[in-house]
């Protein structure tokens, strides 16, 4: 046992590791402690540990308002998915993948395919950088995003209005994309080369939504609407699930119904409305899971 004296008289036993032992009496004048020093990995394990969680709580606040992934999915025109995030881009409207419209040649075009197609050729490999806004007001499991890729200092949903891929949507844009949105238009750049309604309006089934575009002709409104609203539309590439608007749907809040290629559902549906390429894609349009849509069991010979 060790023993430590201290200047103001009187002593106290040490344990080998220099604290006090604990009971130990000591003879020390009133107002006076042992003076022994906290041992220095302590110290250094104290500090660490606040810088960690320094560390940790900035990896968060910047995970909260930023995104970085050095190769994107696009999902569509309009919405980018970086490592576990998808990215519905804040204040436009972008064509659907499954959409149809009409081009400057009067003929049936897939604006939607194409609008994702110019979106992978705008980004073009390079990494993305997204601005997390907040959920998506139409499906919460998504973010609204402002998203610009490496190098640029313009965001691809500006660039997308400017190119006349998408569409300012109004009140989210605030205005922002307003004279981008009339240059396309004048020159008819994108979708106003041609005819084609809202994304919005596509989207929520409304075959009777306002015809934009320099190529739109009164006296063709019915093949026009025909061409764009098809009665059996094309299903894209590798977008099996279904679609089908039905007002049974707005009783859990939704526009329509999917189905899914394992389902005993699917076979039956021979004319969908939508095409989407997930469920995920489905939810984020508005509809629900079909009720019957069970896996196929197979029966055992």
């Amino acid at each position: 046992m060790a023993e430590n004296r201290f200047s103001g008289g009187g002593s106290v036993a040490l344990t080998r590791r220099g604290l006090p032992r604990i009971g130990q009496p000591a003879t020390l004048r009133a107002g006076l402690r042992p003076r022994y020093k906290i041992p220095l990995s302590r110290t250094i394990r104290a500090k660490a540990s606040i810088t960690m969680r320094g560390f940790i709580l900035m990896l968060a606040i910047l995970s909260a308002s930023q995104s970085l992934a050095a190769s994107p999915l696009v999902r569509d025109g309009g919405a980018i998915e970086l490592a576990d995030a998808t990215y519905r881009l804040d204040g436009i409207d972008a064509p659907a993948l499954d959409q149809m419209c009409i081009d400057d040649h009067a003929d049936t075009w897939a604006c939607g395919v194409d609008a994702r197609d110019r979106l992978v050729r705008l980004i073009g490999g390079r990494e993305v950088r997204c601005e997390d806004l907040g959920p998506d007001t139409a499906y919460k499991k998504w973010h609204l995003g402002s998203c610009t890729v490496e190098g640029e200092t313009t965001s691809l949903n500006q660039l997308l209005v400017r190119q006349g891929l998408a569409i300012s949507l109004e009140p989210a844009a605030r205005g922002r994309f307003k004279d981008d949105e009339a240059d396309a238009r004048n020159n008819r750049r994108g979708l106003w080369k041609g005819c084609f309604v809202a994304p919005l309006q596509f989207r929520g089934g409304q075959k009777d939504g306002a015809l934009l575009g320099g190529a739109c002709r009164a006296d063709k409104d019915r093949e026009i609407r025909e061409a764009i609203f098809p009665y059996d539309p094309t299903m894209p590439s590798g977008c099996s699930v279904k679609g089908k608007y039905a007002l049974r749907a707005r009783v859990t809040g939704n526009i329509g119904i999917y189905h899914l290629q394992i389902c005993r559902s699917y076979p039956a549906l021979t004319r969908p409305d939508r095409w989407f390429c997930s469920e995920d894609d489905a939810k984020a349009a508005g509809f629900r899971k079909a009720y019957n849509c069970r896996p196929i069991t197979r029966q055992r010979i």
